[in-house]
């Protein structure tokens, strides 16, 4: 091939490799835009590194540049961990503890370590509980800490999860809990407080809001303390609002370009599937639900859906997998995996479905199953994977890996 056509071909894919800076990737929805990923993996395939974690955590792995971050928490030292890798060899560069506390209560499913950092090229951001108190922090790429902000408390018996989202020059906490619920916005570079939203109904959700340009406006959508609701990222100032339909949420939403919709899976105790207008200003419960699934069949708690050409798709606490037409909410296919806690992934036009085996299948999107791969590595999987320039970083409760080829 000419020089000019390998340089061209190159810058193509320079164009379109992404970092995973933050939970589902850098829109915050699980898709990837770049053109190529394994679908074939074991623990002796495809494995660039595998690297053992100094402690444990549900938490998933970010990438941003040359390295690769998460969290977890040390049952003997009791301490809250902040992890730097190397992404070329999975080398530990630094660990950080955030904070050292006796562990808090929690749900048999949860951690003590599962709120997914964020980074923003010059800081990584992570959250924890440290005892009633909620803690914030950020760290240079260096693993200098910067600041430690305690926004407010949360209160659960299932424990903490409050992954921070980055908007601008704020890092956004989402904190409902079964006490004074709130969201707080803190400055980047200094954790200076700049909003506060006092949400309602005091119940514990475990929701990472979604932010996105919808009906001509910034709009930070969320599920949680028996409502769907929409605020200005900027200010803060709630938009909208749709009543229950449950009181308790996991799933983060998604939104679609294609129908211009917001969806919305969950909960605890009845379980619902939502498409939202996102158009609506104050109480839009009765106009502006675009269609309604009400089932436990086809209804994700925990994993978070994902929007791929005409359809969503989920995994519900059953371990059924489940696309619905994204228009109409009418259920295409529905076909028995197993059950999963990590969140759904689009790269490559390939769906990855993840369960708690580690066993990932690789299904391609229509209107009928079509599963065209398995991969597995055989050890237990809560996390959600990493996508990154041709990569895939899986964690499970022994370890970090790195799945693709060598660099």
């Amino acid at each position: 091939m000419p020089l000019r056509l390998l340089l061209l071909a190159a810058l193509a894919v320079a164009a379109h490799a992404e970092d995973w800076p933050q939970w589902r990737g850098p829109r915050g929805d699980g898709r990837s835009t770049e053109a190529a990923f394994p679908t074939s993996w074991s623990k002796t395939e495809n494995v660039v590194w595998r690297t053992p974690l100094p402690g444990t955590g549900h938490a998933s792995p970010i990438v941003f540049g040359g390295k690769v971050f998460t969290v977890a928490a040390h049952a003997e030292t009791q301490e809250r961990l902040l992890l730097c890798l190397d992404r070329a060899t999975g080398k530990l560069l630094w660990q950080q503890a955030v904070l050292k506390a006796p562990m808090e209560r929690l749900h048999r499913e949860n951690s003590h370590a599962s709120s997914t950092p964020a980074c923003d090229g010059e800081r990584v951001f992570c959250t924890f509980l440290d005892g009633t108190e909620v803690v914030v922090a950020a760290y240079d790429l260096a693993g200098k800490q910067l600041w430690l902000k305690r926004p407010g408390t949360f209160a659960s018996v299932h424990g903490f999860s409050s992954t921070p989202v980055i908007y601008q020059d704020k890092v956004i906490v989402n904190c409902d809990h079964d006490g004074p619920g709130y969201i707080v916005a803190l400055a980047r570079a200094d954790g200076r407080e700049l909003w506060r939203i006092a949400r309602p109904n005091r119940t514990r959700s475990y929701c990472t809001p979604l932010i996105r340009t919808a009906a001509g406006r910034a709009q930070m959508v969320l599920s949680g303390t028996k409502c769907l609701a929409s605020y200005d990222p900027d200010t803060g100032a709630q938009l909208w609002i749709v009543d229950g339909p449950t009181d308790q949420f996991v799933a983060s939403p998604v939104f679609s370009e294609t129908t211009g919709l917001f969806y919305f899976t969950g909960g605890f105790p009845d379980h619902h599937v939502m498409a939202i207008r996102p158009d609506g200003t104050g109480n839009v419960t009765a106009t502006h639900v675009a269609w309604h699934h009400r089932a436990a069949a086809g209804v994700a708690y925990v994993p978070s859906p994902i929007i791929e050409a005409d359809w969503l798709l989920l995994t519900d606490d059953r371990g059924f997998a489940h696309a619905f037409d994204a228009k109409t909410g009418a259920i295409v296919w529905n076909e028995r995996f197993a059950r999963t806690h990590a969140s759904l992934v689009s790269a490559a036009g390939l769906l990855y479905f993840l369960d708690d085996t580690g066993t990932c299948r690789i299904v391609q999107p229509a209107d009928k199953l079509a599963v065209l791969a398995t991969a597995t590595l055989g050890e237990p999987t809560y996390a959600s994977p990493a996508f990154s320039q041709g990569q895939i970083f899986l964690r499970t409760d022994q370890a970090l890996y790195c799945i693709g080829e060598k660099r």
